[in-house]
């Protein structure tokens, strides 16, 4: 595929946030965004140049979306896999639709990310409560229990210790087929943040440092607080992932510090095949921000710059009515806000953030 030229329109599958920033990047640089969402009321219909409000299932929906744009991305990895090939039938998609089979389903992820020689946490599938007490035999407790599928902030899994109810915990997770991962005792927990490119290009983020608060991420802090050593070993874990999953756009790979006798070690958690939580910083705080590299990148242009602007950036989630703090935050001399346009204030959902750029790392 040659560059697409500005004008262009790529679509975005789902309208949350994600898409949202995605689309105001794009838009910057003259790319028409063109969003798909079965929810009518997304934030990212508000800044966006073209709309379909359609079920994922809508085939004559999808095929007229498809027609319309020049690709297709997405802001979330659960678009049902069903969707993403039949647009794969129609138009061009990036990431490949074979990244989001990889990542919807944890059992496989961990498997492929093993398979490319990079370590993670210990786990067993368990399709059944004799499954799970035998993954406890072998793996010990505390361990995570966790479904297979549709995961995240925290949903789909629980921390299991010593004398828990399996058959309760597994009836809890709906029966689900599960992953039981065995318990990481880490120092800290990082993501590195990155692109490739069409053209096989990789550039990489500041690797930053993450805080979560009820599950939720409730704070980044770039740079991680790590040895250069551990963080070139964490961008090269990326690249290795990126690459062989053929990947175009931006990725996110989330890893546990673990601090040993003889250093730092890595342990690989998750992989977000799209923009990513922990890359907000990088909207005030680096050249490129990751919603315009994921642009770049869908659209078969150059990568941007991943410089980091000045010696330490923060974000910090407004999760629920902490949104009520931007009178404040608008105040505050050096504090970046970004609200996503969310009518409705819910416990545990994240209806904006804020950036702060420091001189000094302390």
């Amino acid at each position: 595929m040659t560059s697409l030229r500005p004008g262009s329109t790529i679509g975005i599958l789902g309208g949350g946030q994600l898409a949202r920033m995605l689309a105001k990047a794009g838009a910057r640089l003259g790319l028409r965004a063109h969003v798909y969402s079965p929810v009518a009321d997304d934030p990212a219909f508000e800044v966006c140049a073209a709309r379909a409000i359609a079920a994922f299932e809508d085939e004559t929906a999808l095929a007229e979306f498809a027609a319309a744009v020049d690709v297709v991305t997405y802001e979330f990895e659960n678009v049902p896999s069903q969707t993403a090939a039949f647009l794969e039938a129609h138009s061009l998609v990036r990431p490949n639709p074979r990244v989001l089979a990889l990542t919807q389903d944890r059992l496989t992820e961990k498997s492929f990310v093993r398979g490319l020689g990079i370590e993670t946490a210990p786990f067993e599938n368990v399709e059944s409560v004799e499954m799970l007490a035998a993954a406890v035999s072998r793996l010990g407790l505390p361990a995570i229990l966790k479904t297979r599928r549709f995961g995240y902030d925290g949903k789909g899994q629980i921390m299991l210790r010593e004398g828990a109810d399996l058959s309760a915990a597994f009836e809890q997770l709906g029966r689900a087929p599960c992953v039981l991962e065995g318990f990481v005792p880490f120092a800290r927990e990082v993501s590195v943040v990155a692109a490739r490119g069409a053209d096989g290009a990789f550039r990489a983020y500041d690797v930053c440092e993450n805080v979560h608060e009820h599950h939720i991420l409730a704070l980044t802090v770039a740079p991680a607080r790590i040895s250069p050593q551990t963080a070139a070993a964490s961008v090269e874990m990326a690249r290795k992932i990126a690459e062989a999953a053929d990947y175009v756009g931006v990725i996110a790979v989330e890893m546990f510090v673990v601090e040993t006798a003889g250093g730092e070690r890595l342990v690989v958690n998750e992989i977000a095949p799209r923009v990513h939580n922990s890359g907000h910083w990088t909207l005030d705080g680096a050249v490129t921000s990751q919603f315009e590299q994921h642009m770049r990148a869908v659209a078969g242009w150059p990568l941007g710059s991943t410089r980091r602007h000045g010696a330490r950036v923060e974000m910090r989630n407004l999760i629920g009515e902490q949104v009520d703090e931007w009178p404040d935050l608008l105040a505050e001399e050096g504090a970046c806000l970004h609200l996503y346009g969310k009518k409705e204030t819910r416990p545990g959902r994240k209806m904006g953030h804020v950036t702060r750029v420091f001189a000094d790392r302390d």
